[in-house]
């Protein structure tokens, strides 16, 4: 499931003064920000700073009116989300949006639906089993029936089926109880470790996502008003008053 080596400190994602609106209301006010290969990055703010958007401007689902987003150099503003995704980046959406309908299996078997390696996908099936072993067991069962928890496991697994080299991350946490967020954590930073898997996590829950990323950088009313390490960020007065609830 890894890429290829890791060419350290190389930009992978790159946005450049990204405009993005809904109608007349504009989300996000000439956003910059990078991610190198092999990072795990943390965006945080508030309900409504531009977190979600920025996201759905990097996967293609909206459009942006101004600036540039490049993956791995090349400009991909302008294509549409399932080309995005074929060049290797896969969105785990807010909500989790899984087939309900579909088995745990099937779901899996949508996340790698524009493969054609045999051998890889079942490897990698395996891997997103032994990463979560409920999914294992459950893997007859429809999707809709499962635990919130539980779906969110299958998101995450689906997007990984399609052995993304960047990974986007929205809310994962959202709507979960304290010992499953725990979890999810703790798998993100797996993945990344082993899989070599560069991730880009939107989360309201700021403690959390400092405490796994790399760098960070804040978002307010659709612009980046701060960026730093994780660590530095975890320190500084500012964000721990308006995000880390001290």
């Amino acid at each position: 499931m890894a890429p290829g080596p890791l060419q350290i400190g190389k930009k992978m994602l790159e946005l450049k003064n990204i405009q993005t609106s809904y109608g007349n209301i504009q989300a996000l006010k000439n956003v910059s920000l990078h991610i190198n290969i092999g990072e795990i990055i943390t965006l945080i703010g508030g309900n409504g700073a531009g977190k979600s958007s920025t996201l759905m401007t990097v996967s293609g689902i909206i459009p942006s009116q101004a600036g540039k987003v490049l993956f791995k150099g090349q400009e991909i503003q302008n294509l549409k989300a399932d080309q995005i995704v074929a060049m290797g980046i896969c969105q785990v959406p807010e909500g989790r949006h899984i087939f309900p309908d579909l088995s745990v299996r099937e779901n899996l078997d949508m996340g790698a639906f524009l493969r054609r390696d045999r051998a890889g996908i079942k490897t990698d099936l395996e891997y997103v089993y032994s990463l979560f072993p409920i999914l294992a067991q459950r893997r007859s069962q429809s999707g809709g029936t499962l635990s919130g928890g539980e779906q969110q496991m299958l998101a995450l697994s689906r997007a990984l089926m399609a052995r993304p080299e960047l990974l986007l991350l929205d809310e994962p946490s959202m709507g979960l109880a304290p010992l499953i967020i725990r979890q999810i954590f703790e798998i993100i930073k797996k993945i990344n470790q082993e899989q070599n898997a560069t991730i880009f996590l939107v989360e309201q829950n700021a403690h959390q996502a400092l405490h796994i990323a790399d760098r960070g950088y804040v978002i307010e009313n659709g612009m980046i008003t701060l960026t730093d390490t994780a660590q530095n960020l975890l320190n500084n007065d500012e964000v721990q008053k308006a995000y880390l609830g001290i």
